[in-house]
């Protein structure tokens, strides 16, 4: 009998080597000491946290967040505690847990904020990577720098020449074209793109003929929007060449892996985190299995290979 290889999960997002390509998203694994109660967090293949802005933010208003068919609006409004206090504060934690730590970026005002941000950032060796949140759409603005390949490019540029961190870039899918702007993450020195962000939703009690969050409208996510991150993965994957980090929706095993047959590098649960803390972790070990039953040996042999049917 042929004893079949043991299945490799071991994943590259740029400079970055992953144990396993399962992460978690940025906004819904809080800090990770929040959840070190009901999981081993080494087990995961890396964390991403809360997107920290140069000052603090207290966030918008309540109510901001509720359940939709399928899904969870809400409109957090990147509440953190500012740069200052996530490293004094935070990064201890973190450091002691010996797998990648990536973290997530923001502006409130002027993109130059990115800048100070990354500089700081880069003194830190337990940060491995730096996600540069550029498509959160809970923050009042007219429009997000995601949403222009131009205004993307410089940004990413302008970071990459103040950082040798990886840069993974988080892309809207509040677009025309999701490419377009992938790629020009891609040229300006993007390492990889995290995709999708959440969609722009609104929910509405008829009771109160009022909306059901505070900011009247909000970012969609879970089940409702896979379909539709399934998708904008399968494009981007064919117009780029840096990994794709792909959530929307994943809830089990069988949602990672069609976000990997589209051709996503790592996968990152979010939603999932709130109906089950350790759902990542039972992802890892589901991945793990399909392998082995599938006799898959890396990752690489299903990534992007989804089957074209034939005209």
């Amino acid at each position: 009998m042929v004893k079949k290889p043991k299945p490799d999960l071991r994943v590259e997002i740029g400079s970055c080597i992953l144990e396993n390509p399962v992460m978690v998203a940025s906004g819904t694994f809080g800090y990770a000491e929040e959840f070190k109660g009901f999981m081993d967090l080494r087990k995961l293949g890396a964390i991403v946290t809360k997107t920290i802005t140069v000052k603090p933010r207290s966030g918008n208003l309540p109510p901001r967040t509720c359940e939709t068919p399928s899904g969870m609006l809400n409109s957090v409004g990147l509440e953190n505690p500012g740069i200052g206090s996530f490293i004094k504060e935070k990064i201890p934690f973190l450091e002691d847990l010996s797998i990648p730590i990536i973290v997530s970026i923001a502006s409130e005002d002027k993109p130059d904020e990115f800048l100070v941000l990354a500089e700081l950032l880069d003194r830190i060796k337990a940060v491995s990577a730096i996600e540069l949140n550029i498509s959160c759409p809970n923050i009042k603005k007219d429009r997000l720098i995601s949403q222009d390949a131009s205004e993307t490019f410089n940004l990413v540029k302008a970071v990459r020449g103040i950082t040798g961190k990886c840069l993974i870039t988080k892309l809207s899918p509040n677009v025309t074209s999701v490419p377009e702007i992938a790629l020009a993450a891609q040229e300006a020195g993007s390492e990889a793109v995290a995709l999708v962000n959440t969609f722009i939703g609104m929910s509405i009690d008829i009771h109160k003929r009022a909306s059901r969050i505070n900011s009247l409208v909000g970012g969609l996510s879970g089940p409702a929007i896979r379909p539709l991150a399934v998708r904008m993965v399968w494009e981007v994957y064919n117009k780029i060449k840096v990994p794709i980090i792909g959530m929307g929706g994943i809830m089990d095993i069988e949602s990672a892996i069609e976000f990997v047959l589209a051709g996503a590098t790592a996968v990152s649960t979010g939603t999932a985190n709130f109906i089950d803390p350790a759902i990542s972790l039972g992802i890892v070990s589901g991945l793990r299995k399909h392998m082995e039953d599938n006799n898959i040996a890396d990752l690489r042999e299903i990534r992007g290979k989804l089957k074209i049917c034939a005209d």
